[in-house]
């Protein structure tokens, strides 16, 4: 019992340890990237209440949003395909379809009103500088400007999955496709999944040919986004291994605290899609992580049961000594 206490009084004082210095150690090495739990304050909230009927017709109509974006799950095709749209706005402009689910509230609303502000690109396009960002601000359709943003909003989120349908994959894709590539393929749950390109999942063809189109389109693709955003995004196969979770968060939320000046824009999605922007990325990076859990799991168990049964043993062969 002796060794057991000792071993108990240890475990706590280092546990306390931890407990006092971690959150000490992290805002020393990192005091400028503490996550603001992506609540987007300087970004103003939605005041209005939302008609559905009202935003669909907007988003349709005055909007003019399916003028660049396409809405699958409303059947409403892109206009233009992933290559010509890159090439006449820099980057392929996202399917909506799950954007009122993916993307937080206050940060669409903003991004409809004024999406330079939104993303955090003022210091690139602005009067100065005499660019101007690719997506048009919307100036209202004769009503109340904030009425009508708030109605879009609401289309946009009555049309999307519910959060717990929102996979990591359709996260990802979303979020951080177009403008992301992932190299290698990778096993989930027994299943292949194929490398990922800024234009989508690359087939398996059948013929050299058809596989050397496709690659040329995707670096068609590549070129605009470079010219676009001045440097070809990495690629995130690996990246949660070499940056880790807290890194890809914190740039993902606030990507100028990290690259002041940087053409990436603020993202805008919700902590719960970061989450699962997160999740996906482990999955691709350490594809085997979960039965590797569930081995270590096992192994754990394991090293308890033999631990006891060793103590008994030294107990018993000890026991006349103590």
């Amino acid at each position: 019992m002796k060794e057991l206490f000792i071993l108990a009084i240890v475990t706590v004082f280092t546990l306390v340890t931890y407990y006092l210095v971690e959150p000490f150690a992290e805002s020393i090495m990192h005091p400028d990237h503490e996550s603001k739990n992506f609540t987007y304050k300087d970004l103003p909230a939605i005041t209005k209440k939302g008609d559905v009927a009202r935003g669909k017709e907007l988003v349709m109509g005055a909007g003019a949003c399916v003028g660049c974006h396409s809405i699958n799950v409303a059947g409403v095709p892109a206009p233009m395909d992933a290559v010509s749209a890159a090439a006449a706005y820099g980057v392929n402009p996202p399917d909506l379809s799950n954007a009122g689910v993916v993307f937080d509230p206050k940060f669409l609303a903003a991004l409809i009103k004024n999406p330079a502000h939104a993303l955090m690109l003022g210091h690139k396009y602005n009067a100065k500088s005499g660019k101007t960002f690719p997506m048009p601000q919307f100036y209202g359709a004769g009503g109340n400007m904030d009425q009508e943003v708030a109605d879009m909003v609401a289309y946009l989120k009555s049309i999307a999955v519910p959060q717990d349908k929102l996979t990591p994959d359709m996260a990802f894709e979303t979020a951080c496709g177009r403008c992301h590539a992932i190299h290698y393929e990778y096993n989930l749950n027994g299943k292949m999944h194929p490398a990922w390109t800024q234009i989508g999942e690359k087939p398996h063809f059948k013929h050299k040919a058809d596989e050397l189109a496709f690659e040329i389109k995707v670096l068609d693709y590549q070129k605009s986004l470079t010219a676009y955003l001045g440097s070809m995004p990495p690629d995130l196969s690996m990246y949660i291994r070499s940056r880790g979770e807290h890194y890809i968060k914190t740039f993902v939320e606030d990507p100028q605290v990290y690259l002041k000046g940087t053409a990436m824009p603020r993202v805008g999605v919700t902590a719960e899609t970061a989450d699962k922007v997160i999740e996906h990325l482990q999955d691709v990076g350490d594809s085997k992580r979960h039965k590797r859990e569930s081995v270590g799991k096992n192994v754990m168990i394991y090293i308890v049961i033999f631990a006891i049964f060793a103590l008994l043993w030294k107990k018993e062969v000890w026991k006349e000594l103590h």
